[in-house]
Order: C-alpha cells, then sequence, then structure tokens
C-alpha cells in the first residue's frame, strides 16, 4: 500500500532454545498507515512487544515479510540495518534507562543521537525537544535531579532526536502516575496532529481509550480492533471524561486473510461445546454460531 508506513503480512517468530520452541506469532497480519496514531494492547505473552521489536529492528521475523516505510526489514544488511534505526525509527522505553546516559545533563543526553545528523544544529533541535515536552527549565539538569515523570519526557525528546518517521514507544505510561501518563499522551497527540506516525504498546485502559485505532493480539495474531467514536475525537483533553469507564470506541473481531477469526473464549463457553465443533450459518445478513444439534439437545 502507498500510504503504508508499517505493512506485515503472515509474521511468524519462533524462539527456539534445546528443550522448547516457543511460537511468539502465528501469521500477523496489520497495516498500519501514515499519520496513524494507533495503540497495541494484548496480554503477557501474546505477541505484541515481539512485533515492536521487529518493527524496531531489534529482532527478526522467522517467515512472513515486514516493510516499514518501504523498506524490506527481512532482507536488510547490518549496515541497513544500522541506518534504519538511526533514521526511520525512534523507540521509547518503559525502563527509560534504556534511552538516557545518566553522567549526561538532560540537553546532552538528547544531543547525544543527532551525533551524525545535525551538526553544528544539534543544540538548538535538542532546545526546541525540550520545549516539546515541556522542560526547557530542566536542560542542564542531570538525571539524579527529576522525576521519574520527567525522565520519561525526556526520554521521548531523545526518540525524536532525528526527525524519525515513525516513532515506537513499549509502554510509556508503564511507571508514572496518572497526571503524568495523560501530559505523555497529550505529547503524542500534538505530535500525531503534525503528522509522526506512533505506534504504542500499553497497557494503560485510560490511554488506550483515547487512542483512535487500537490492535488487540491474541496468541500471536490480531484478534480485534477498537476504533474511537466520532464523538469523542475532539474532546481528548477534557478532564471530566471518566476514560477508563466511558465506552468510546466501537470494536470490530478481525479476519485473516484466510477467513479465520478469533472468537473470546467467554463467547464459546456459553455454548457448552465439549469439542471444537460448531455450526456455521447466515441469516438475514448476520453469521450465526450455534453448538451442533446432540450437544444443543443435551444442555
Amino acid at each position: 500500500m502507498a500510504d503504508a508506513m508499517i505493512q506485515a503480512d503472515g509474521l511468524v517468530k519462533i524462539y527456539k532454545s534445546k528443550q522448547t520452541e516457543v511460537l511468539a506469532l502465528q501469521g500477523l497480519d496489520l497495516t498500519v498507515e501514515t499519520g496513524e496514531l494507533t495503540a497495541i494492547i494484548g496480554n503477557s505473552g501474546s505477541g505484541k512487544s515481539t512485533f515492536l521489536n521487529m518493527i524496531g529492528g531489534l529482532d527478526r521475523p522467522s517467515a512472513g515479510s515486514l516493510s516499514v516505510d518501504g523498506k524490506n526489514l527481512f532482507t536488510m544488511k547490518k549496515k541497513q540495518l544500522t541506518l534504519y534505526k538511526r533514521n526511520t525509527v525512534g523507540f521509547v522505553w518503559q525502563n527509560n534507562a534504556r534511552n538516557l546516559m545518566p553522567y549526561l545533563t538532560s540537553i546532552e543526553n538528547i544531543m547525544l543521537p543527532m551525533y551524525f545528523a545535525h551538526g553544528r544544529k544539534r543544540r538548538e533541535k535538542a532546545l526546541e525537544l525540550l520545549e516539546l515536552v515541556g522542560l526547557s527549565n530542566k536542560k542542564n539538569s542531570r538525571l539524579s535531579t527529576m522525576s521519574g515523570g520527567e525522565q520519561q519526557r525526556i526520554a521521548i525528546a531523545i526518540a525524536l532526536a532525528n526527525s524519525p518517521k515513525l516513532l515506537l514507544a513499549d509502554e510509556p505510561t508503564g511507571s508514572v502516575d496518572a497526571e503524568t501518563a495523560n501530559y505523555i499522551f497529550d505529547i503524542f497527540h500534538e505530535l500525531n496532529k503534525q503528522g509522526q506516525t506512533i505506534l504504542i504498546v500499553t497497557h494503560d485502559v485510560a490511554l488506550s481509550k483515547k487512542v483512535q485505532r487500537v490492535v488487540a493480539i491474541r496468541d500471536g495474531k490480531i484478534s480485534s480492533e477498537r476504533i474511537l467514536r466520532e464523538k469523542y475525537a475532539d474532546r481528548l483533553k477534557e478532564s471530566n471524561i471518566d476514560w477508563r469507564k466511558e465506552d468510546t470506541q466501537e470494536e470490530f473481531v478481525i479476519l485473516d486473510k484466510a477467513g479465520r477469526l478469533q472468537i473470546p473464549k467467554e463467547m464459546l463457553n456459553e455454548l457448552n461445546l465439549k469439542d471444537q465443533k460448531v455450526k456455521l450459518a447466515v441469516r438475514d445478513g448476520q453469521v450465526i454460531l450455534t453448538a451442533p444439534q446432540e450437544e444443543a439437545q443435551k444442555k
């Protein structure tokens, strides 16, 4: 797709050891268009962090195809991958120690990844990013004098240092309080309004409910998507809305390319199945799943 920033098709990842083999991704298909702000959610072990690491160039798929900004990550050589990680993607980690050098000041941390890209304009660019994250007054501060939330905002500035086409964030609000989490989301929202493509992995219910598109991964595949209802699109900064309780999004189950879908366990449990067989029918434009007749008679 011409407008796709991320295009994943049939993505498979297998981790092997001497005793075990773990299938982390099982044919994942996903398209993220340029300019989208998308969140990925899923239980621990669902494959979401594996997928994010692949997009970031930190891990390789076992099968399938993955391209970002038209670049095929499956066939990249080592030098190409280094340039990709420097110029195409920016990464914000939950553990901001992975972004920050503790012996440098805030502005020095931000200038560091710009060494090869911005030359003499590094300081000017770093000051712009400090202003963007609301920490111009902390430019000469060392990490020991800053709160965890302030450090995470500096980490966002570092991830943006080389003007990446894609910003990746792995649980960016996982270790900060609710007020700081809202501030961080406001930064992401403002960046997105300026055209920045952003992909976030999160467990934060309130944050995910304020995102235009939420993709749920279960057992290594896309299981469903939630899309922000139109009436909430212009109300994201309203503090009087309880984002954990509001039904802000409409949910859709996703069919894979073979026409398969993942049915939530709680729905299948209501059918009282004794094996994996169900009856399928189309009635009045609806697809109906029912238990086999002999099972229904035993209820």
